[in-house]
């Protein structure tokens, strides 16, 4: 056995040094919500010590409400760091810009301590900005240079790159800053095609990433298995094995041993070229008048409506047809027609939205994706 050690999320160096620990086999680590006037949160149902096989125990984000504590053992979290290493082209220097107490911040340090460099860290307890972010890249001096975002994170660098004050109608900082990285990771959600295919034009390097924390966070590269990881679909289910795959899992239920795969919740088909393409949650299809409709491709097109910043659907339950679709968003007020429009033009009647909410921001959880839950109810309290 082995003691378990808790860091809190404000920590980040004293997370690094622990998880340089968990990396030399004498301790595991879980790193828990940030602390608040220098308390720690409160932890319940953990063990001081655990397996020696143990690395990091991760708290999900509950984008759907069930929150659970996920069991990566030291093997795992190696072997997604070294995977990842590989395909990106070598070791290098990271920028982190996402909270070390999710999956995708913590490999930021793990992956850092695997190739023996210092991360450039950023202060993810305040809002991020395109600001800080370039300040901090401009702080970066390895040869290879990497970074993990969410799509949000994203969106707001695309934006912010736009200066109409500026002689040649861009944030030249910013783009120069951008465009020093070897690769961009974009996880944790879907991203805009918009906002991917106007970074890539201006030379950005940007790699969508598809995983989570049961599988290490992001093991399939732009649709490509990541080495030693292996896709199938079960059905439409994507299922994935490799020495990446979690211990177990546990909630509220009890406690699942993995095993060798792992069937997700989310629905894929490979494309003729072999990627991998996600098709979205299995729980995020709905069926309105005998139809089923993909939320997740709902979302996809109301994104493309000129107008709309940022955007979610959810479903609405309905008399007469089931379930409806509900959309917020933030944006123009005059595009909430237009954003039906599309939907009803693309998707039919059953496709089209039952409301359409403006707001001054989409509801979040703390790892950047957005709170399902949360927007759920926005409908409800209506």
């Amino acid at each position: 056995m082995i003691p378990l050690k808790l860091v809190a999320a404000n920590d980040t160096f004293g997370a690094l040094v622990a998880l340089g620990e968990v990396l030399a086999a004498n301790q595991a680590v879980f790193i828990t919500a940030p602390e608040v006037n220098g308390k720690m949160p409160e932890t319940f149902g953990l063990a001081d010590e655990v397996a020696d096989s143990v690395g990091l125990i991760v708290e999900t984000s509950g984008s759907s409400g069930k929150p659970k504590r996920v069991t990566l053992s030291r093997e795992a979290i190696l072997a997604s760091a070294n995977a990842s290493q590989i395909r990106l082209g070598g070791p290098g220097q990271w920028l982190l810009a996402l909270p070390i107490n999710f999956v995708a911040g913590a490999n930021v340090l793990i992956r850092s301590l695997v190739a023996d460099t210092q991360p450039v860290l950023m202060n993810t307890s305040v809002p991020f900005t395109a600001e800080a972010f370039a300040r901090s890249a401009s702080l970066m001096t390895g040869g290879r240079r990497y970074t993990s975002l969410v799509p949000t994170q994203l969106a707001r660098l695309a934006a912010a790159v736009n200066d109409p004050f500026s002689p040649s109608g861009q944030n030249d900082f910013l783009l120069a800053q951008l465009r020093k990285f070897d690769a961009i990771l974009v996880g944790g959600q879907a991203p805009q095609d918009e906002v991917i295919q106007l970074l890539t034009d201006l030379g950005v390097k940007i790699v969508i990433t598809y995983g989570m924390t049961e599988t290490c966070g992001g093991c399939i590269y732009d649709g490509i298995p990541l080495d030693g990881v292996q896709v199938d679909l079960v059905g439409n289910r994507i299922e994935i094995s490799g020495k990446v795959l979690a211990s177990e899992i546990a909630d509220d239920s009890g406690t699942l041993q993995v095993g060798d795969r792992f069937i997700t919740n989310d629905l894929g088909e490979f494309a003729e070229s072999g990627e991998l393409r996600v098709l979205g949650r299995i729980d995020r299809v709905i069926v309105s008048g005998g139809l089923k409709i993909s939320l997740d491709r709902v979302e996809e097109l109301a994104r493309a409506v000129p107008g709309v910043a940022e955007l979610a659907a959810t479903a609405i339950a309905d008399q007469e047809w089931g379930q409806r679709v509900g959309i917020v968003y933030l944006g123009s007020p005059e595009v909430a027609d237009e954003i039906a429009l599309a939907l009803a033009n693309d998707l039919g009647p059953a496709g089209k939205p039952i409301r359409v909410v403006r707001t001054d921001g989409v509801p979040k959880l703390p790892s950047g994706k957005h709170d399902l839950q949360a927007i759920k109810r926005l409908f409800e309290e209506l």
